[in-house]
């Protein structure tokens, strides 16, 4: 389905983003992963998906809490392989406290590549897309970009400004081949929830299933953890003929989160 296309996905050496690279590779796209971690493991990584899936896969370290350096994710690229047509905008850190002690270091990280990353991806890809005639641009917000949490507001004013990011840019966009949407999962147990789960089981002193039953029950109604390779197949959705009009829009995955 995604022959010869070429896909960035940010934050992809592990979790999330990396459950969205294979999936998307198993559709035949070529992969540019990003994100920090050991080399040899990401160099592994890197030959786990070319030996599995027969596409071409490179990773790009740049760290993209910096402007300049995630525009160069995009124009290296374009300069390494020919094109951009997919970009996933996925990375993302946590830090929760309540307001009035927020560190404000933490608040400035937590923007930076939570949101200010995606503008800037956005910014420098969406040129190189409209002129090719096809784009697919993937912001992963969260259920926190559809409602608040206590002590998350760097994270929560984070995910809504993706969700209103992708809006804008689904209006400037709109007719032109390239489309701009959001995913909202729910809880995914990613190395963040893990620490949520083990902080709750030190807290509480219960076990880490019985800490992460305990997450799950007081927002996710479904009980179960949304997967990293159902984000995959919603993005692989999005970047399908079916996904063609949808533009603009916020998918929430979430077991029921934001429903309530």
């Amino acid at each position: 389905m995604l022959k010869d296309k070429i896909a960035i996905i940010t934050g992809s050496t592990s979790g999330i983003g990396l459950g969205i690279a294979r999936v998307l590779a198993s559709k035949g796209a070529d992969i540019v992963l990003n994100g920090f971690g050991d080399c040899s493991e990401i160099k592994e990584i890197r030959a786990s998906i070319e030996r599995h899936h027969s596409v071409r896969v490179i990773h790009d370290g740049a760290d993209i809490s910096k402007p300049a350096a995630v525009r160069r994710l995009i124009a290296a690229t374009v300069e390494k392989l020919g094109r951009v047509d997919i970009l996933v905008n996925n990375a993302g850190i946590q830090f929760t406290s309540p307001v009035e002690t927020f560190p404000v270091e933490k608040w400035d990280a937590i923007l930076a590549l939570n949101l200010s990353a995606a503008f800037h991806g956005i910014a420098a890809a969406v040129p190189p897309m409209k002129e090719q005639g096809w784009g697919r641009i993937i912001n992963i917000a969260s259920a926190h970009g559809l409602v608040g949490s206590t002590h998350k507001a760097a994270y929560v004013a984070a995910k809504h400004g993706v969700v209103g990011l992708t809006k804008v840019v689904g209006l400037e966009t709109a007719g032109s081949g390239v489309t701009v949407n959001a995913i909202c999962p729910g809880w995914v147990r990613t190395p963040l929830v893990e620490k949520q789960i083990s902080d709750i089981a030190a807290r509480k002193q219960i076990s880490q299933q019985d800490a992460a039953a305990e997450l799950l029950g007081e927002k996710q109604p479904s009980q179960t953890f949304v997967t990293p390779e159902q984000l995959g197949e919603t993005v692989a959705f999005l970047c399908s003929s079916a996904g063609d009009q949808i533009t603009g829009a916020t998918l929430a995955i979430d077991g029921g989160w934001t429903a309530q």
